[in-house]
């Protein structure tokens, strides 16, 4: 496995399934990690690669659903597949509003999961993409004085230079240059650009 491959992690408790599924996976040519429980995987160090999880719903110890909740709310979510022999509608519905990519009802075809577990390292890719985006806003951001920081969320209120120096008690000169630091620090080209980098790191407007 090279650096940057994917990887798909597998939980399941029942070995020969465990066995049978790193055979598919592997089959198509993607990386496979096996796991017989919830700890196990957690306890796993996780290279930085798109990646995906099939996960049983039943597990010793913590359940998949359990381990799902836990991931739901780390800094790197992970795309999930679940498959169960025991699973039921209500459950079903509750992994999917929770973000499951797909619950596959044991036994279920071959091409089914292969299918989902492209989409999953699909999405995850671009999940992982948009966190690099917004890590590099963040720095950006971050090397913005006060001052300048003061002045975007005011540009990207929709005011003007000399609103904007009304409101901060500044000259318009003053206000240009700030503008103009704001704009080369952040790489923004346009006002427009400004925006929707505002927008993804969460930089609060002013009401007016």
């Amino acid at each position: 496995m090279k650096a940057g491959d994917p990887i798909v992690f597998v939980v399941d408790d029942d070995r020969s399934m465990r066995e049978a599924l790193v055979d598919l996976i592997t089959s198509v040519g993607l990386s496979v990690q096996a796991f017989n429980c919830a700890q196990e995987f957690l306890a796993c160090s996780k290279s930085d690669a798109p990646a995906c999880l099939v996960l049983d719903v039943r597990l010793p110890g913590p359940s998949g659903l359990d381990l799902q909740r836990e991931l739901l709310h780390s800094e790197t979510p992970i795309p999930i597949i679940f498959i169960t022999g025991h699973g039921d509608i209500p459950m079903s519905v509750r992994a999917i509003k929770d973000g499951a990519v797909e619950f596959l009802a044991k036994p279920f075809r071959d091409q089914d999961l292969l299918d989902a577990i492209q989409h999953a390292l699909e999405l995850d890719r671009a999940a992982r993409s948009d966190r690099a985006i917004v890590a590099g806003l963040r720095h950006r951001y971050d090397s913005l004085t006060k001052r300048e920081r003061e002045v975007m969320a005011l540009i990207v209120s929709g005011l003007l230079n000399k609103q904007i120096a009304a409101e901060l008690g500044s000259s318009e000169v003053t206000i240009k240059i700030h503008r103009a630091h704001v704009m080369r620090k952040m790489k923004a080209e346009s006002v427009v650009q400004l925006v929707h980098m505002a927008e993804k790191i969460g930089v609060p407007t002013k009401a007016h």
